[in-house]
């Protein structure tokens, strides 16, 4: 079905601070992450790589309803009351199989974390942070046959983005943590919070450990917001994966053509943007200037899935993003000799966001300015080796 590599990563220590420190610069209107040195955003290279799930195939997308009673109870044999759509979590783990965290009296320590390790593999991609899991997904899954031809990948993506969307006050991150965790420890490795203890396995997930820190949640925070405030432009790695091959992982071969497109991403009710022209430098260009995205109708379709009360058919609803999909976007392209103008805009519009540290006043021009200087003499650098 697609979701056999997930099983296969081991459980991850979970690094709140690492997942909760960048939310505050997400930018829901350009779903990206507006950093010092410009915009980043997780793509679909990322997922199929760190993750092993299938980013091709169908749209997660068809028909949402108000109320799913009978089909639970069909499906799970779980109740759901007739006006709800939620199960509650520890019902489905049990009528999953999954609920068996407790330690047992006979068990050694040791007995009991290799048990815990296999079950916490099985995590819930699309989890919610409340006790209830909703079931929109049901739908897809009564044909157990046809699951393994939806992009799982794209619609994992859009939940993220949903999640990263989610206010500042939320304490924590839903979905599968591991995927955040690691797309910084690749993209962002001066701020120094994972282990590479595994070389050379895939999903690349399964080669890292989080580090332990034992300050407290506020401190770290803290130290992670400055951290990222000061982080050293040239040690951004933008390429992560340049030398990576496909060896051992098939479920590439198929992924390769929506690699470095803008697209739309679908998981049901979220119908969301992969708007990856913001990140041209990941996909090894200059950055040019653009118009950057504001709000539209389709980015906001509701934080809380109770608010579904209508029977909806989002491929109806979502047509042209649903082709745009099947089309797999729009490749992205960059015909800038220099990053000049991009910054230029970028400082316009997120000096005041991108530069808050409270503890001392930014010269956003100069702090451009600097930025600028680095980047083309990065870029001299580099051509010249190459010469």
């Amino acid at each position: 079905m697609g979701f056999g590599e997930i099983f296969r990563i081991e459980r991850m220590r979970v690094d709140p601070a690492l997942t909760q420190a960048p939310r505050s610069r997400w930018d829901t209107e350009a779903s990206a992450f507006a950093f010092p040195w410009g915009h980043m955003i997780p793509s679909l290279e990322d997922v199929s790589r760190i993750t092993g799930l299938r980013v091709y195939g169908r749209a997660v997308s068809g028909y949402t309803y108000p109320c799913y009673h009978s089909l639970a109870e069909r499906l799970l044999d779980l109740p759901v009351e007739r006006r709800s759509s939620l199960v509650p979590r520890v019902a489905l783990q049990e009528s999953l199989g999954l609920y068996e965290a407790g330690k047992n009296a006979a068990e050694s320590e040791d007995e009991y974390l290799q048990r815990l390790s296999r079950v916490s593999r099985r995590e819930l991609l699309f989890a919610t942070r409340g006790d209830a899991v909703h079931c929109r997904f049901l739908p897809l899954l009564e044909d157990l046959g046809e699951v393994g031809g939806y992009a799982w990948g794209a619609a994992f993506l859009a939940h993220q983005f949903d999640g990263l969307s989610a206010s500042e006050r939320q304490t924590s991150t839903s979905g599968f943590y591991p995927f955040l965790q690691v797309w910084a420890y690749l993209h962002l490795p001066s701020l120094r919070r994972g282990d590479l203890t595994r070389p050379g396995l895939v999903p690349i997930a399964r080669r890292w450990d989080s580090r332990r820190d034992t300050r407290h949640l506020v401190d770290q925070l803290e130290h992670l917001q400055e951290a990222i405030e000061s982080y050293p432009y040239l040690d951004v790695v933008w390429q992560p994966y340049l030398g990576e091959g496909d060896e051992g992982q098939p479920w590439l071969a198929q992924a390769h053509p929506y690699f470095g497109r803008s697209v739309w991403l679908h998981a049901l009710n979220l119908v969301l943007p992969l708007n990856l022209f913001l990140t041209q430098r990941s996909l090894g260009f200059r950055q040019s200037v653009m118009e950057f995205p504001v709000r539209d109708r389709f980015r906001q379709p509701g934080r809380s899935f109770r608010g579904l009360h209508d029977t909806t058919d989002w491929r109806e609803r979502a047509h042209e993003q649903i082709e745009n999909c099947e089309r797999k976007g729009k490749a992205v392209r960059s015909d800038a000799t220099t990053d000049d103008a991009y910054l230029q805009a970028y400082a316009l519009k997120y000096g005041g966001k991108v530069y808050k540290s409270a503890r001392h006043q930014v010269d956003v021009t100069g702090e451009i300015t600097s930025l600028r200087a680095l980047l083309q003499s990065a870029v001299q650098d580099r051509e010249a080796a190459q010469r």
